[in-house]
């Protein structure tokens, strides 16, 4: 079991959680195809546990929606979604999305982490993808 320590008016907390992956995929190109393609599945217990979803990118939503789906059918006891960006142009879905980091426009990104068919992950900052 890992710790995590946070601040918050300047005193520490000590949490115990579990870190654990799953991967989807819905992009092919510069453009989300609809199909969300499970890249690396659910092999851990959910059920009355709370859950921090950490997203690189939220755009359409379809991906969250359907992680989101997935939990509650595992009887997840709370759900809460995290991005480091996230595009409210491009939103479709009404799913709050907790903690956003940077709110960007409906461009295409890649760096940082970010990627076009699976190039551009290793540039030291984010840019806009232009063709």
């Amino acid at each position: 079991m890992a710790h995590f320590f946070c601040c918050r008016s300047f005193q520490a907390h000590s949490v115990s959680f579990k870190i654990s992956f799953v991967k989807l995929a819905s992009y092919e190109g510069t453009s989300s195809s609809g199909a969300i393609r499970e890249l690396i599945g659910w092999n851990d217990e959910i059920k009355n546990k709370t859950i921090v979803i950490i997203e690189d990118i939220v755009d359409t939503g379809n991906t969250i929606e359907r992680i989101v789906g997935e939990l509650l059918i595992r009887k997840a006891y709370e759900i809460k979604i995290a991005a480091l960006f996230f595009k409210p142009a491009a939103y479709l879905k009404s799913i709050d999305i907790d903690y956003v980091g940077f709110e960007i426009p409906d461009n295409f990104v890649v760096g940082y982490g970010l990627d076009y068919d699976g190039y551009g992950r290793n540039l030291p900052s984010v840019y806009t993808l232009v063709s």
